[in-house]
């Protein structure tokens, strides 16, 4: 790495392999490579490059004359290729593959974890306007429960009148009566808003203590 990437033309041929070869794979220098890709969700987001290894004994006059080849001081490359480690090519591609593996399965929890928080906290809002509107909900129930009660004393008013006007008030005393069975009706109805609103009620805040629980 020192000595080849650090040559204009060792970069050249480092790049070329970096960018188009994969799995694992001898690199231009003869030394073993390789390159894993990042998938989520079928898709690749990135790779991760490593190697330089060797698969066995290098023929150090080789290596000398890629020395000559990328311009670098064939005694301070050989010194340097004597440090690279030595591993059978079988491990090699082994614990390449072990690699990949791992990191992919890493990089999938944390997206996996990044996408669940993000669901949750969606989660957390939708609750949170679900309670806001069965409060609001409770709210005006109340309100038009308040104005069918008018409703029911105004209907009784109204009979009291039109009895007391006895046959001139006998038109009035139908309308009278329609008011008072509408009054009736709308007061069953808004009991029925009332008991579905806290039913809604309840369940949210069963799904609240859920979600708090598994937290």
């Amino acid at each position: 790495m020192k000595y080849t990437r650090n040559s204009k033309e060792g970069m050249r041929r480092c790049v070329k392999c970096d960018t188009e070869c994969t799995g694992t794979y001898f690199c231009h220098a003869g030394l073993m490579d390789f390159a894993a890709d990042i998938v989520v969700e079928g898709e690749k987001v990135g790779a991760i490059i490593g190697g330089q290894v060797l698969p066995a004994q290098p023929d150090e006059e080789k290596f000398r004359s890629i020395a000559a080849e990328l311009d670098i001081d064939p005694e301070a490359y050989i010194q340097a290729l004597r440090k690279v480690p030595i591993r059978s090519e079988k491990s090699i591609r082994a614990a390449a593959s072990l690699l990949a593996d791992v990191m992919n399965r890493v990089v999938n929890l944390e997206y996996m974890k990044y996408r669940n928080n993000k669901r949750l906290n969606i989660f957390d809002e939708e609750l949170d306007n679900a309670i806001s509107t069965v409060i609001e909900i409770n709210k005006k129930t109340k309100e038009l429960e308040g104005i069918a009660t008018k409703q029911n004393i105004l209907s009784l008013n109204a009979s009291i009148e039109s009895a007391r006007a006895g046959v001139a008030g006998a038109g009035f005393a139908v309308v009278a009566k329609q008011m008072g069975e509408l009054a009736t009706q709308s007061a069953g109805i808004y009991k029925e808003i009332s008991v579905a609103a806290s039913d809604i009620q309840q369940s949210v805040r069963k799904m609240s203590q859920k979600h708090a629980m598994e937290e």
